[in-house]
């Protein structure tokens, strides 16, 4: 076979690809609509958890629920997908404010990286921060 024609096959091959995962929704983000579809798919995952209160991100690609025991449950988008985690006193490494009201969370999980989390308020901010700057106290106070 001539290098041209490996090299067009390539390129047909690869762009199928691409073009079967934009068809699928591979590159579509999930959306968070309100703070019932937030609850609702945490309740998905952690069944058994009565979230009280829920500050979703201003993009509504996560949500950030408060638990019982300080905890704090997180529903975050992951492509068309959604990813839930529960964050405790040990499991918060560093929050830092990057905007008035917008925080960046670094998470000891390493199967969760985290991220840059941007809020409509700063009171949503602060609630999210307080809580999760009361867990790395906790955790501190504890070494």
């Amino acid at each position: 076979m001539s290098l041209p024609v490996l090299v067009i096959l390539v390129v047909v091959g690869i762009a199928a690809i691409v073009l079967a995962v934009h068809l699928t929704g591979g590159t579509r983000t999930a959306v968070i609509e309100d703070e019932a579809s937030a609850k609702a798919r945490f309740a998905v995952d952690h069944p058994r958890e009565q979230p009280a209160g829920v500050r979703l991100t201003l993009s509504r690609d996560a949500a950030f629920l408060d638990l019982d025991g300080g905890r704090t449950g997180i529903v975050r988008s992951f492509g068309g997908h959604f990813l839930t985690r529960i964050v405790g006193a040990a499991d918060v490494v560093r929050l830092e404010r990057a905007a008035a009201a917008t925080l960046v969370i670094v998470p000891r999980d390493f199967t969760w990286r985290g991220g840059r989390f941007d809020f409509a308020s700063v009171a949503d901010a602060d609630a999210v921060a307080a809580r999760l700057t009361a867990a790395a106290s906790e955790r501190s106070r504890r070494a």
